[in-house]
């Protein structure tokens, strides 16, 4: 069995897998993170390795305590993955879309594949039918465009994500709604329809933490899976034991 974390910002995410199967999921904050650990640990005695990560590292303490549980894969620029990595800068590419990039080539072989990852940024990452990975794009995700618009005005307020279907807000505040939903909401069907236009049999997986606030409105056929990065991790862990 296999522990995947992902340290993200805020929380700390924790998946068990046994070969494919995700058994069980955690989340907690990073104060929280050993007394989880422990608890996962007596849960499921049969994990044998780890992998992390991290967009906000562990302390030494935390890390070194997993490393005498486990054995431990730290995911960065440098582990081999199960694909070909055509980016230009590879140093600066994200290890979550590493990860999420990984899913795809193990899940969804030879096809063409774009992950939309809607969290803090929305990425859009591409796979190609021959499993090279050419990149992608990345925009501002739905809080941080309701932050910006009450940032760098003076007068606009700082409003909740709220489902709207009106295109014309007839008020200050179902006008910010209308232009920030609907115009992710373009954002993504535009993209989608963009690369389905140059590819052909396009798979799109949607995922992140905002996936569920956007699946039900966007146009084009996608597929929801919220624990795509986790397989992506747990694959990369699989791939690197040899």
């Amino acid at each position: 069995m296999n522990l995947v974390i992902d340290v993200g910002n805020t929380l700390v995410k924790l998946g068990v897998f046994d070969s494919d199967s995700l058994k069980h999921k955690k989340s907690c904050i990073k104060p929280d993170f050993l007394p989880t650990l422990e608890e996962i640990y007596e849960s499921f005695p049969a994990i044998k390795r780890s992998i992390v990560s991290s967009v906000s590292n562990l302390s030494e303490h935390q890390l070194s305590k997993l490393k005498q549980l486990y054995k431990v894969l730290i995911l960065n620029h440098e582990t081999e993955v199960p694909f070909k990595n055509s980016y230009t800068t590879p140093q600066t590419l994200g290890i979550d879309r590493i990860a999420l990039v990984s899913a795809a080539a193990h899940k969804h072989k030879e096809k063409n594949v774009l992950i939309i990852d809607a969290g803090t940024c929305i990425t859009y990452d591409f796979l190609n039918d021959k499993n090279e990975y050419l990149g992608g794009a990345i925009s501002p995700g739905i809080t941080m465009r309701y932050k910006s618009l009450h940032t760098f005005t003076a007068k606009l307020p700082l409003l909740e994500a709220t489902s709207t279907k009106l295109i014309t807000g007839n008020s200050t505040v179902s006008a910010i709604h209308s232009g920030v939903v609907n115009g992710m909401l373009f954002e993504i069907d535009g993209f989608i329809t963009a690369y389905k236009e140059n590819y052909e049999n396009l798979t799109v997986i949607l995922t992140g933490g905002d996936a569920h606030f956007l699946r039900d409105s966007i146009k084009n056929d996608i597929f929801a899976n919220s624990n795509f990065l986790m397989e992506g991790l747990n694959h990369i862990l699989e791939y690197n034991n040899h």
